[in-house]
């Protein structure tokens, strides 16, 4: 165990969880392997149909249900640090049936946002009498608000992926395809220190007016622009999300036009972020720009998501959401303009929201790199 891993996932905040439980007015959440465990435990549990679950009561002791033979891995995690009872069961136990009695009545139980369905039916049987609601709904206010060391980790992944983007120029040649590519970057982001690559976006030519296009086996030519949008989670359990533009020669002038439209939205909306901010507001400081230069049809979705243990999660920089931005929140800018059948393009920065403004933890030009 490092000093960052504690500093990441502190023994406090299993505490903080079960008063968040208490006051969601829950009688327990059920975390099964996922990021809403590893955000309470720091235990990065395998996802089997083997039932591994922190239960976690609103009063009472909290106490994790573990296959026999997950018990030395669970033993080895941050989780063994938390002073909780692990329940090792065996191959002919009911784990479902066993949480069931150790809660008795309950009346409302939290499931982690990504349990499996399998998963939630048994709990249903065991738990009978329980509304089952999403234990994200009382996680989401701790998890969006990033403590310090968060805050580090998720530069240290912006750093990572910015060293990939800045591979990708001698990678992009004409005559490659999109997939030739892909692989150089797959393979750079994990040399970059991820522990995964969590995805990779080759847009070339029309397919960068495709968002989330991935990869596939066009050949790039001369003139074209491509949209290189990639990611990873690093051994942390942070993750990193960053898209950049390039052009294999000199690109149409149609282009030129309105990736300087997209260039002045993206920095509209990161000037825009500071505490207090509803989250549309930030949306809508880039959304204008686009709008005012007649290209507010082509930009196709929210401006932002957030991010940490997962790369899509709360809070969501869009339309409607008037949550206010509060110290900590970290997530997405990445506004985007796109021509169907023609090309597109989209600047994508991960900004944390500080005391007094927005930090980008992405630092690559933005400006179109022509290779």
């Amino acid at each position: 165990m490092t000093t960052e891993s504690y500093d990441l996932y502190p023994v406090a905040r299993l505490a903080a969880a079960q008063e968040a439980t208490a006051a969601a007015g829950l009688d327990a959440l059920l975390l099964t392997p996922g990021p809403d465990l590893r955000y309470v435990t720091g235990y990065q549990a395998l996802p089997l149909e083997r039932l591994t679950c922190l239960v976690l009561p609103a009063e009472g002791d909290a106490f994790l249900m573990v296959p026999r033979l997950e018990l030395p891995a669970a033993e080895h995690s941050p989780a063994a640090r938390l002073g909780i009872e692990f329940v090792a069961w065996d191959e002919t136990d009911d784990p479902y049936a066993a949480v069931g009695a150790r809660l008795g009545a309950a009346a409302r139980v939290g499931l982690a946002d990504r349990m499996w369905a399998m998963q939630s039916l048994r709990f249903r049987d065991a738990l009978p009498g329980a509304e089952q609601v999403l234990a994200g709904t009382v996680l989401r206010g701790l998890r969006m608000r990033k403590s310090a060391a968060e805050a580090a980790a998720l530069r240290e992944a912006g750093a990572a992926i910015d060293a990939v983007h800045a591979q990708v120029p001698g990678f992009l040649k004409e005559g490659r395809t999109e997939r030739e590519v892909g692989r150089d970057i797959a393979e750079a982001i994990i040399a970059a220190g991820h522990e995964t690559v969590d995805f990779v976006i080759v847009g070339s030519g029309p397919n960068g007016a495709s968002p989330h296009h991935e990869l596939s086996d066009r050949v790039i030519r001369a003139g074209e622009p491509v949209v290189v949008d990639i990611g990873g989670q690093m051994p942390s359990g942070y993750c990193s999300d960053s898209t950049r533009v390039y052009s294999v020669g000199e690109p149409p002038a149609d282009f030129l036009r309105y990736y300087d439209v997209l260039q002045r939205a993206q920095e509209a909306a990161c000037a825009a972020v500071r505490p207090g901010v509803p989250c549309e507001a930030v949306d809508a400081a880039a959304r204008e720009v686009i709008a005012a230069e007649g290209y507010g049809e082509h930009f196709i979705h929210r401006t932002g998501h957030g991010i940490g243990l997962e790369t899509h999660e709360e809070p969501y920089i869009v339309a409607g959401n008037a949550e206010p931005l509060a110290p900590g929140f970290a997530f997405s800018v990445e506004p985007g303009v796109y021509l169907p059948g023609t090309h597109g393009a989209r600047i994508e920065d991960i900004v944390i929201c500080t005391e007094d403004g927005g930090e980008r933890v992405n630092h690559r030009p933005r400006e179109l790199v022509v290779v």
